[in-house]
């Protein structure tokens, strides 16, 4: 989670929304990414979204049984239902978004009664730090606009 921090710090820097992913397989990083929305002008561009993809190359296949996912912020129901769909076996993030998160948050996608692949969810990872980047880039946003 603190590489995934790393990269929520990288997403500050360029001025995307500070969110950071890391996609592990085996005990190893296979890819990793931050937030691109702004520079990618790609509103599919979270990085979560964006490790999946990279990951899934990687490993020649799109199923990522195995891999695990570390991110900053509960994945919206677009990033949940990604990391469902390419059957990723558990999910790491630090804090809950009760308005869009839907692995627990505002929803449970990974609970559909009917879904044939239910990652394994874990919260609460480098919380405090995690959520204050993101409190803080909108606070100074704001501020700015």
């Amino acid at each position: 989670m603190a590489h995934a921090f790393n990269l929520a710090v990288d997403a500050w820097n360029a001025d995307e929304v500070p969110i950071g992913a890391v996609l592990v397989h085996e005990g190893e990083i296979i890819s990793s990414a931050h937030n691109q929305t702004r520079t990618q002008t790609d509103p599919t561009a979270h990085a979560e979204m964006i490790a999946i993809t990279m990951g899934a190359k990687k490993l020649g296949d799109w199923r990522l049984n195995g891999c695990e996912l570390y991110v900053t912020k509960e994945p919206c129901p677009m990033c949940s239902g990604a990391t469902i769909v390419s059957r990723i076996g558990k999910v790491f993030f630090a804090f809950e978004d009760p308005k869009m998160g839907c692995l627990g948050g505002a929803s449970s996608l990974h609970k559909l009664e009917k879904s044939n692949h239910k990652p394994i969810v874990n919260s609460g990872i480098l919380q405090s730090l995690c959520a204050s980047i993101l409190q803080d880039f909108f606070k100074l946003r704001r501020t700015v606009d």
